[in-house]
This record gives C-alpha cells, structure tokens and sequence, in this order.
C-alpha cells in the first residue's frame, strides 16, 4: 500500500494528468459493480444498495452483501500506474490480471499496464513456482512430454504444465517475456522503418546526417532486435532443423538470418559489391529495416496469441473463482467459524448465508432457500433447495440460510470435476489438426525449395543488380510463407470452444469428441434420467365401487411406507401431496416380481401385478381394460386389493422432463435421426417415443446390448452419439464416436464420456452440437485464412508479377501480410466466445 500512496503523492503534486483528464469532452457513463468490477445494466433488474444519496448496482446479491458490510472498501481503487484515486462504480477503464480486478484513470494507464503489468506490481508477491514434479506438454503434439518447461522440438510451441490448475500459477512466463521483446522490437524497428519509407514519400535526411553514418545507424538499430529479442525464434528454428521437423520457425530464422546476414555485409565491407549495386551516395542498400520488422511483426502475432490462449484459459479461471475461499464450520457445539476450503473435511457440517457461495458439493440438513445454479448449468432461474436436496459448490445461495452436509470436497467436486475436465479438453487437440501438421511438414521444404527456385531465377535472368533481386525475392518468399497461421487455426478454435462450452453447461473432455460430434447422424438416447426425470411420481388412482380414491390411497401408502423401492416412494409422495394420514403396515411382505402384502388399520391389503391378484384368486376383469389404457400411456398400473376384494388401482410413471420434446424437435431440426435405448419394458418404451416422436425404440437391453447396438449401427457406416446417465450406459458411452453424459448421473458415466451436461438434460446435446457445429466451422475457415495468405503470397513474393508490374513484394510487406493471417485467424476464433447456444 506504502508503494501505492507513493505514487498517489507524486502524481497528485504535479497535477497534469488530472487537468487532462479533467478536459476530455464527456464519454458515455459506465456503471459497473463496485465490488467484482463487472459492468451492469441499471434497467436489468439487478441487486442494487443505497449510500450517501447514490445508488450503487450490482450483478449479484453476493456482491451486495459484500458491500453492504464493508463500504468503503470498494468505492475507490487507486490507478496502479499513476496512482490516482478512481471510482470503482464508474470507471470507464477495467482490465482483469491474474483473477484480480485493476481500475485505471485512463487508457492511457490501461494501455501501460497491460503491457508491463509486472513493472507496476512490484510490490505484490511474486507467483509461486510450479510444484515439483510437474510436467510439461504441447498444446498441438500432446505425445511431447517433457519435465521442465521449453519449446516444443516439432513445432516450436511454448510447453504448457500439465495437470488440473489451481488458478495460482500467476501469468504466463512467455508472455511476459515475449510482451518485453516485443516492446523492444517496436521501439526499434519504428526509426528503421522511417528511414527505409522516408525516400518513397520524398524526405530526405542528408541534411542531418550522411547516407554512410545512416546504414551505421540502422546496423546499431536492427542488431539488439535480431540478435537478442529474435533470439528464440533461430532457438526455435535451430531445434526444428535438428529434430527434422521443419515449421514456421525454420522459414522465420531463414528469412530474418537471411535479411540481416546480407545487410550486415553490406554495411562492413560495400567496396566487395560493384558498383552499379550502389546508390547515388554510393552505399549499398541494405535490409535491416526488414528483418527487424518482421521480428517486431511476429512477435506481435505470438503476444496476440498468447493473450488469446490466456483469455480462452479464463473459462477455467471463472470456474474456479467460483468456489469461495473459504467455509463457514458448524462445531460439534454449534459453535460456528470460518475456515479455509482445504481445511472442509467429508461430513463436516457447513452454514451458508443469504448471498454466500456454496464451498462444496453435499445435501441440505435444515432450512430453505433459492440456489442460483446458472454459473455451472446456464439456466437463469433459481432453484429451489429444502432438506435432502443436493448442492453444488459454487453455486449461489440467495435468500435463505442453510446448514449443509459435505459430501464431496477438494477434487472430488463437481466443480473440481468441471475444471480438470475443461483443462484437459483445452490441452487435446483434434483430428483435423492432424492435416495441419502434415501441410506443415511438406510446405516448409517446398517453400525453401521455392525460394532457392527464386534465387537461382532472379540472379541468373533478373535486372541488374540481379543479386538483390535475387536475395530480395528470396527473403520476401521465406517471410510470407511462415505457416504459424496454420499451427494456430486448430488450437485456438478448440480452445475457445471448451471455453465457451464450460460457461454453458457442456464440457467437453477431449477435442476430438467436439470433431466428431459435428458429423455424427445417429443419436442414440437412454429413458430413465435422460429423456425422462428418473424419479417416478403417482400419476392416477382409479378406485373401484364402492371404495374412495383417498381411502385407497391411504391403504396403498401405508402398506409401502416401510418400502424402499423407487415405486414405493411414488405412492408415498403422492398420499403426502395430499395430506393423507398414514397408518403402520403390520405383516409385511414382498412377492419378487409380483407385489407386496400386509395389514393395515387391521385390513388385509396387496398391491401388485395382475399375476399376483391371480395367485390370490381375484378376478380384474372389471378393471383390466383401464389398466391397459393407463400402460399404453406408459406408466405402471398396480392393483389393490382390500380384504381378498378388488379395490381399485394405482398408476405411477416417472414423468418426461419438461424440456425434453422440445430438445427431440431441434436435434431433429439439426439432422440427427434419434434412437431410444432403455432396459424399460417395450410398452412404456413406445408409448413416450411416440409422445416425443422418436424415431427408433429398441427395449428391454441389457448395458452390453446397449454397446452391441452402437457397433451394429457403425457397422452399417452410421456415426453414432450416445447419450446416458447410468453405470448400465457406460459400455455403449464408451464404444459410441461421442459418448455424451448427463452430469446429474453416475461418476462412471461421466468418465466414460468425452462429453458430458452439467445439466442434465437433452437442450444440453442441442447446445454441443451447435457449439460443435461452429468449432469445426471455424476450424476449417482458419485453414482457409492460413492456406490463401500462403497460396497467395508465395508467387508473389517469388516475383510472378515482376514481368507485368514491374514490382515486387519486399520483405516488410511480406512479413505484415504474414502476421495479418495469424491475426485474422486468432480474431475469428475468439468470435467463438460470443456464439448463441
């Protein structure tokens, strides 16, 4: 803080950044949250709290109560560059580093900061090292393993740590040193390209100084560029040439070594050049303008990407800030405190106020309340939570106070789950980028074998001075042919995806399930939990003369109170829903496969199947025919008989979810043709395929049926999806092309799956093939950005349009040209993050 207030005093006693400031015609207001620094809309509806006579907006009622008890905390943030105080509530200029919120005066101090955050923050403590024992991947050769960090000997890339990250591993080393060369690169190359450009516009400095002390200064210039801050790069190349796998950093050290090697002599030892290489002061031309732009170019391109790779990483960042810091313990005294997360141990018992944060997963004791639960299902309304219902950690608490049981804590969360899930999804690669690599590693020899064709070309055939021609085509060729659009068009698409995915329920655990999925036909869906809620509820209760629908119910219930079956459950629920008094069930006794018996209230009761009234030697006939209609609409019908007489019947279904016809429609709309799998008798099968117009209904399988009917369909060149919650799905998730798993079913399933829905339900599938859909899409535009910039620029830079034109493409511009394709391709995949799913 010292080292803030410091600023803040030296700033404020010279005072023009203020009256600067102070004069700038009036901007569009901002209105943000003071506490977490997001932007909102006042007309949304949102929490907001009044003080001192303004009225303050949040996104979140977490945020409010953050406020509300401390104030003054977040209504100012001093500038960390020129140490000005800045309204939280209204500042205009935000930037988010390292999962900390920084509030500016101005873009100017943004501007600073984002490109030397460390500079500014000299006084915070500095990241903690990877722990030992960490290991280190490609994003684009996951095969590349390594213990320390480096580059990747196929492809150059910086190795990224493997693992599920925490969130503390502070910035990205190779962005912050990348972000300092090029810096340096640009402060260097912008006086050199004045120079060179200077006599096409007509100026002239011989006044100031002459042409030979000019080429001195521009050797001084170019040399910290190419042979300090381009310095990874001929690491890069060097390893690419050694490993036999030539890349985009073998044309980039050719091209930039070329450029400066050429110059460099020219500038040592002109009187070797005859003379009309000369100029009319009688220097050689030189080109050191060219290869240290390009250093500055490229490294603008791998700065871009690097921030891009961070920006999409911060899926796995929001996901993590969303579990609190910390918990608040009930002792076994009832005493109550605050302690770290890690400190939450399986069965402790946790309070969680209005507007706190769920820590971990577990089940509600006591109390009632509304779950926001839209951060990890991306549904927005609330959902009701009362005792034995499950939370989730990170999800948010609205209103009520609850005492919660942990059940699952540290990496057994869903949330923990969800994050390692997206880590590794980030770090896989897709098949398509298998075609990439190949491209890649037949171009960079051709594109050599070009430019050596265009050397040989120009210096044998070309104008005087042929040489120059020669070298001057040679560089523009190898320059513009630089592939690393083409390493980026994959990754970055894929990277984005999963991000974007993450926020909205789907996860996708390794990018070739997003590749596949774009182009499977057939998906092949479970019943029970998936289509349907998995939770079977009383749907009718038809009584016989002579005989109330209450006093019916009551019995039933009464008699399947002690039970646990599912069924049992349903018929107890419904009696409660409408306040009937239950009696105890005395005899009890089950008939497996039949029904169950007992007394109650001193009468003899058995519920069951049409065979067990036979066994007791009750006749049906006066019921039958409704029982058939109730199961033709797929629910269960039971008999009841009371005293040895036929009382009436009970029907319990397990309902289909409320989004799931809905969902068949736009998967249909999407060109999947959609096949029910379900170990459900066949009669309750069709009748809720024929409800949700499904196409195919195959019944009564067992899980390695199941598997076996996804073979049968790929045997007949069908690309099949499947999508389950059970232990019984997980065969078929993990022999199908894309196993799709309702995150709401089993951990096996879920691990089985390269997909999975947080929520779980089949908008979850429309979502992923969307998102999967527009990832493959943008994949395939990026190739199509990566190759046109090379198809293009090769022959042009070779000189085909010499003979019409009578230019040529110089190396600088070959260079932007080369950077603007990674660009493009970087812009276009980041287009990803703001898709409608």
């Amino acid at each position: 803080m010292a080292h803030s207030e410091h600023h803040h005093h030296a700033h404020a006693a010279d005072g023009s950044c203020c009256t600067a400031k102070a004069a700038a015609p009036a901007a569009e207001a901002v209105v943000r949250d003071p506490v977490c620094g997001m932007r909102v809309d006042p007309a949304a509806g949102k929490p907001t709290a009044e003080r001192g006579g303004r009225l303050f907006h949040f996104c979140s009622e977490g945020c409010r109560t953050k406020f509300a008890a401390d104030p003054e905390k977040y209504l100012t943030a001093i500038d960390p560059v020129c140490g000005m105080s800045v309204d939280r509530a209204a500042a205009k200029h935000f930037f988010r580093h390292e999962g900390q919120g920084f509030y500016f005066c101005s873009a100017g101090c943004q501007a600073k900061f984002e490109a030397e955050p460390q500079k500014y923050l000299g006084d915070r403590p500095t990241p903690q090292p990877m722990p030992k024992g960490t290991q280190y991947t490609c994003p684009m050769h996951p095969e590349v393993i390594r213990d320390k960090p480096g580059s990747c000997p196929i492809c150059g890339m910086a190795l990224e740590p493997m693992g599920v990250p925490t969130g503390d591993e502070g910035p990205n080393p190779e962005l912050i040193d990348f972000t300092r060369r090029f810096w340096v690169s640009a402060v260097l190359s912008i006086p050199l390209l004045i120079v060179a450009m200077a006599p096409m516009l007509g100026l002239t400095f011989q006044a100031f100084v002459d042409e030979r002390t000019m080429v001195w200064l521009e050797l001084a210039l170019a040399s910290p560029v190419v042979l300090w801050a381009a310095f990874p790069f001929f690491h890069r190349g060097w390893d690419s040439l050694v490993n036999r796998s030539p890349n985009m950093w073998t044309l980039i050290s050719l091209g930039v070594g070329a450029a400066y090697l050429y110059s460099v002599v020219a500038t040592l030892f002109p009187d070797i050049f005859p003379h009309q290489f000369r100029s009319h002061g009688g220097t050689v031309p030189v080109y050191f303008e060219a290869a240290s732009v390009i250093v500055a170019l490229v490294f603008l391109g791998q700065v871009l990407e690097l921030r891009a790779r961070e920006k999409t990483g911060s899926a796995i960042r929001a996901l993590l800030d969303l579990a609190p810091k910390t918990a608040r313990l009930i002792g076994d005294d009832g005493s109550e405190t605050d302690v770290p997360l890690d400190a939450v141990k399986t069965g402790d018992r946790l309070r969680i106020r209005p507007g706190d944060a769920v820590p971990v997963d577990g089940i509600v004791l006591e109390g009632r309340s509304s779950v926001d639960e839209s951060m990890i299902s991306g549904e927005p309304l609330p959902v009701e939570k009362t005792q034995g219902d499950a939370l989730t950690g990170g999800t948010l608490n609205k209103n009520g106070s609850l005492i919660m049981r942990a059940d699952k804590v540290g990496a057994e969360t869903t949330l923990a789950r969800i994050v390692e899930l997206v880590a590794k999804a980030q770090r896989s690669r897709a098949p398509i980028q298998g075609l990439a690599d190949r491209v890649s590693f037949y171009f960079v020899p051709a594109v050599v074998l070009v430019a050596l064709a265009a050397f040989a070309a120009w210096a044998v055939f070309g104008p005087e001075p042929s040489l120059i021609f020669a070298i001057v085509s040679a560089v523009s060729v190898l320059i513009i042919a630089c592939p690393c659009a083409l390493g980026l068009a994959t990754p970055m698409s894929i990277m984005t995806a999963t991000g974007r995915g993450a926020h909205a329920g789907v996860l996708i655990k390794e990018a070739a399930a997003l590749e596949r999925f774009a182009s499977v036909d057939t998906l092949i869906v479970d019943k029970t939990g998936t289509l349907t809620e998995g939770k079977p509820r009383l749907t009718d209760v038809v009584a016989d003369e002579g005989f109330s629908e209450n006093e019916l119910l009551a019995l039933a219930a009464g008699l399947e109170k002690g039970s646990e079956h599912p069924l049992a459950e349903a018929i107890v629920g419904g009696a409660g829903e409408r306040g009937l008094t239950l009696s105890e069930a005395s005899g009890f006794e089950a008939v497996t496969g039949k029904g169950v018996s007992g007394t109650v209230s001193g009468r003899k009761i058995a519920l069951g199947n049409a065979a067990m009234m036979a066994d007791l030697g009750i006749d049906t006939a006066s019921l039958s025919s409704r029982a058939e209609a109730l199961q033709a609409e797929g629910k269960t019908a039971m008999f009841v008989a009371l005293d040895k007489r036929l009382a009436g019947i009970v029907a319990v279904a397990d309902p289909v979810k409320a989004t799931t016809a809905e969902a068949i429609r736009a998967l249909h709309d999407r060109g999947l043709r959609i096949i029910m799998a379900t170990g459900d008798n066949e009669r309750t099968a069709r009748a809720i395929a024929r409800s949700l117009g499904i196409d195919e209904v195959r019944a009564g399988l067992l899980p390695e049926q199941k598997a076996a009917l996804v073979e049968e369909l790929r045997a007949k060149g069908a690309g099949v999806a499947m999508a389950g919650d059970g232990v019984n799905d997980a065969p078929a998730l993990a022999s199908a092309d894309v196993g799709i798993a309702m995150g709401t079913g089993a951990d096996v399933a879920v691990e089985s799956a390269g997909i999975t829905l947080v929520k779980g339900d089949l908008n979850g599938i429309v979502r992923a093939r969307t998102l999967a859909q527009a990832a493959i899409r943008n994949i395939r535009q990026n190739l199509f950005f990566a190759f046109l910039y090379n198809v293009l620029g090769v022959p042009v830079a070779a000189g085909v349009l010499y003979p019409l034109t009578g230019t040529l493409l110089s190396p600088m511009l070959a260079a932007a040209a080369m950077s603007l394709s990674s660009v493009s391709v970087i812009a276009n995949a980041l287009r990803l993050r703001t898709l409608k799913l």
